[in-house]
């Protein structure tokens, strides 16, 4: 069948789902293709058997489809899953979807045409690229001087508790994951040790009964919210150094939250050991940076994930730190119909911040349809700067995406304003020596 006319949705997990549904509703011709067997994306096939989610039911569901009412406060993974399933399936998604079908390249070529290459050496043309593929697959490792003798994972590759039981467990981080995967640890290993470099915000999961996450009101502002955490922090946690933790040194919220209610309570039962940063491995020992030394069998890496896009050419997207250099969230100001989705973080709960995202989205490819420059070129021009972080405030989120439909017809303005060529997709060859696959990418 032909692809020229249609855009590819690579990902079928949330951002995947709700790009496709955008495109379906606006009447916009789409294929949507996954690595995977099934819809879920990361909470299909990437995460531990036991996990949660950290943020609440209610700011985790879909505007547009709320989760079923039985559903606790902070669903598990297996209910995700469903949840995402019934998703595909209300809004009639799944017919679209191609399962175990990888992307390996995406180029420009001639015409403002994007030529796909799948995994097994088929190649199709496509109006345009939706990159759903999702933040938690580029595993990052961190820069430690030696090499250690035990066992040695990233927490991606964490999945049950058994690879932690009877065994000294060292983490490194202090994420979501690294919490998570400690406490587990805390409750089966023969020991267990957290390592910071920095503090960190702990936030407890709830607060007089309710999610933590739900206390925050769209309408305040970034420092009322600070000063609103830090109150309830001083009462609740108290003083870090009282659980023998660094102090933060960052403000609240210049990070991602690490929301847990266990790692406080494991550390003042003795379960949990704090450790500073790590100086090096010597064998099965790690050296730390006050001089301490303590062996282990494993280490666990929970220092996160690059932000990548291994199907676009080299050089196609610049990232610094965990940010892409894009414009409107999510565009080049290079290349028409190239959009790079779902990369960035909301504090607290994706779900609201989705659904009109995506709408916005579909009406910006209609409005490119209608441009004689890349939409991302014409917001360049017209003064919009990259972001400077990945994290996003979902409240000023929601605001701006309400405003935003209405503003588009400003930026068909702004196009007509430019005086000069046209300036289209510059065609890119196949990397030399051809497209090489050495390990599944999973899409989410």
């Amino acid at each position: 069948m032909a692809t020229e006319d249609k855009m590819l949705v690579i990902g079928a997990g949330p951002t995947g789902l709700a790009t496709a549904k955008a495109l379906a509703e606006n009447g916009i011709p789409y294929d949507q293709v996954d690595a995977d067997d099934d819809v879920g994306g990361n909470w299909y096939h990437g995460v531990y058997r036991t996990a949660h989610i950290i943020s609440s039911r209610n700011t985790t569901q879909f505007a547009d489809y709320p989760m079923p009412e039985h559903y606790p406060d902070f669903p598990s993974r297996q209910q995700m899953v469903d949840y995402l399933r019934g998703y595909t399936d209300h809004f009639g998604l799944r017919a679209n979807i191609q399962f175990n079908r990888k992307v390996v390249y995406a180029r420009p070529v001639e015409n403002n045409q994007w030529e796909i290459s799948f995994e097994g050496g088929e190649t199709c043309l496509y109006k345009g690229v939706m990159a759903c593929n999702g933040h938690h697959w580029d595993r990052r490792w961190p820069d430690t001087p030696g090499e250690f003798g035990g066992e040695y994972i990233h927490s991606k590759d964490y999945k049950e508790t058994s690879q932690l039981a009877d065994k000294r467990v060292l983490v490194i981080g202090g994420g979501n994951s690294a919490c998570d995967v400690i406490a587990e640890a805390a409750r089966v290993g023969a020991s267990a040790d957290l390592s910071l470099r920095n503090g960190v915000w702990f936030f407890p999961k709830t607060l007089m009964g309710r999610p933590v996450v739900e206390v925050v009101k769209p309408w305040m502002p970034i420092w009322l919210q600070r000063v609103v955490f830090k109150l309830i922090l001083r009462i609740v946690v108290g003083d870090y150094g009282d659980y023998g933790l660094p102090q933060p040194n960052h403000k609240i919220w210049e990070r991602h939250p690490t929301l847990s209610s266990e790692v406080l309570h494991y550390i003042k039962h003795g379960n949990i050991t704090p450790r500073p940063g790590i100086t090096r491995f010597l064998g099965r020992h790690v050296e730390f940076t006050d001089g301490s030394r303590a062996e282990y069998d494993m280490v666990v890496a929970a220092t996160g994930f690059h932000v990548s896009y291994p199907f676009l050419p080299d050089g196609m997207v610049e990232v610094i730190g965990a940010v892409p250099q894009v414009y409107g969230d999510c565009l080049l100001p290079d290349y028409r119909h190239l959009y790079l989705i779902g990369w960035s973080q909301p504090r607290y709960g994706f779900g609201p911040l989705v659904t009109p995202f995506c709408d916005l989205l579909a009406k910006m490819v209609k409005l490119q349809n209608d441009l004689d420059y890349p939409l991302g070129y014409v917001l360049q021009k017209s003064g919009q700067k990259v972001p400077d972080t990945h994290l996003v405030d979902p409240g000023k989120a929601l605001r701006m995406l309400k405003k935003a439909p209405k503003r588009l017809w400003l930026l068909k303005l702004a196009a007509k304003r430019i005086k000069q060529a046209p300036i289209n997709n510059i065609p890119m060859e196949l990397p030399k020596g051809g497209i090489h696959s050495n390990e599944p990418l999973k899409v989410y």
